[in-house]
């Protein structure tokens, strides 16, 4: 009888994960429309979960739709200008009222220990008070913005020493001035400006849309800050483009990891965060797949890889010595500390030439564009070293290597040196590409 459970593969994966945020500090930002009262109770009961789990938390909230939904309870219509609200002494007071109602539901979600959820007896202190400080917005093109600010400066020294005694922070999207005024801010520039003088280890964006998409409908999960910029170029999503802006703002000032995920998605938080792949968008100022020289910590990723791959007859085994011994030749793609691809450049210097071996992706990363990447990494690498040309062995891929520029040659277009192993039982297909100066690979991009 199967008694497994989908759950049990799932925590067990997720172990890594675990102990890799353990004391970390994460920034998160939920607007206001994942905050409503149907809404809420999940979120925060996950936020709770990672506070348990040793995150160091501030959580920042935006009051966006619960204002909106009040001034037209009140029949008030602030006027706007370059996207903001002309804050006047009544609309002030609705901002203030909703931000504490807000406030004041979050922290009772909180306290004392989360009846009826799994983390019933679960003590968590949350923190708010005057940690962001704020200057007005002034006059703008002869506008009076009155009582709307902007953040002067987050007051990051008091907030590391609550979350040194494992406090949650809350923030709401108000800031105080220096001469006691209080002022309505953006909740999206407060995660920014806090995650910035925190050097937050993530910040995490919780808005209505699951993360940035091309323009053909796919998940751009990891794009650098050019493509996040260039895309969010063409949505309308006002929302989205200044959670991307913000999301590049803080990967170029040294935030380690910023994560787009939806409060529509009610498990978005958690499998964000606890699986490799996530379920949203993640923008980093360095790729968190990257391609580079092979190490020999690698080894054991790499033995795991290519396995399947031998036991196809796709590729001659090799033994861990001999990878030990051959390391250098290596480059490998890194997803998160995990090989998923790998490829050889095996010089023969006297006949300038290299051969291009053991080309592996993982069975679950196919289908990218992972392969040229690979090959356009040890076509670099030929240049380099003065190689003029590669050549190929293959059995089951010859069409991948004609696509990209490799011609069909006779084994004796080896390099004297390698025509002595060629295993004529194996029969493999010799290819041989010619490289241009340019450094120009003839792969798609």
């Amino acid at each position: 009888m199967d008694t497994s459970f989908p759950f049990a593969d799932w925590f067990r994966n997720s172990s890594t994960y675990i102990d890799a945020h353990r004391g970390r500090t994460f920034v998160v930002l939920i607007e206001g429309e994942g905050l409503t009262p149907e809404r809420r109770a999940p979120l925060i009961q996950d936020l709770a979960l990672l506070h348990v789990l040793g995150v160091r938390l501030v959580l920042v909230f935006g009051v966006r739709a619960q204002v909106r939904q009040a001034l037209e309870a009140a029949s008030l219509t602030p006027r706007r200008h370059q996207g903001r609200f002309v804050v006047d002494e009544a609309c002030m007071t609705l901002i203030e009222r909703e931000a504490s109602t807000l406030r004041l539901a979050i922290e009772a979600r909180l306290s004392p220990g989360l009846s009826n959820t799994p983390l019933h007896g679960v003590e968590i202190n949350a923190i708010s008070g005057n940690l962001v400080m704020a200057k007005p917005l002034g006059i703008r093109e002869g506008i009076d913005f009155l009582r709307a600010g902007e953040v002067r400066r987050v007051r990051s020294d008091a907030i590391r020493t609550l979350l040194d005694q494992r406090s949650l922070v809350v923030l709401p999207p108000l800031g105080y001035s220096s001469t006691g005024e209080v002022f309505d801010l953006d909740a999206a520039d407060i995660a920014r400006h806090t995650a910035i003088a925190l050097g937050a280890d993530k910040l995490i964006i919780v808005g209505r849309a699951g993360g940035l998409y091309s323009p053909q409908g796919r998940l751009m999960r990891q794009p650098n800050l050019q493509e996040a910029q260039a895309l969010v170029c063409q949505h309308e999503n006002a929302e989205l483009a200044e959670h991307v802006h913000i999301a590049c703002d803080a990967a170029r000032q040294g935030v380690g990891r910023t994560h787009l995920v939806s409060w529509q998605d009610r498990d978005a938080l958690l499998a964000e965060l606890f699986t490799r792949d996530g379920v949203g968008t993640m923008i980093t100022r360095e790729r968190y797949e990257q391609l580079r020289g092979a190490r020999i910590d690698d080894i054991g990723g790499l033995l795991e890889l290519l396995r399947p791959l031998e036991e196809r007859g796709m590729l001659v085994a090799r033994s861990r010595e001999r990878l030990e011994q051959e390391i250098d030749d290596y480059v490998v793609i890194e997803r998160d500390g995990m090989v998923i691809g790998c490829a050889a450049l095996h010089p023969y210097p006297e006949a300038g030439s290299g051969e291009l071996a053991c080309v592996a992706v993982h069975t679950s990363y196919r289908g990218g564009e992972r392969g040229d990447l690979l090959l356009d990494g040890v076509e670099q690498r030929a240049r380099e070293k003065g190689l003029s040309s590669l050549f190929a062995l293959t059995t089951h891929t010859l069409h991948w290597f004609l696509e990209r520029g490799f011609e069909t040659a006779d084994v004796e277009a080896l390099p004297e040196r390698r025509r002595q192993h060629y295993n004529p039982q194996r029969n493999s297909r010799v290819l041989l590409k010619v490289l241009s100066a340019s450094g120009t690979s003839g792969a798609k991009r």
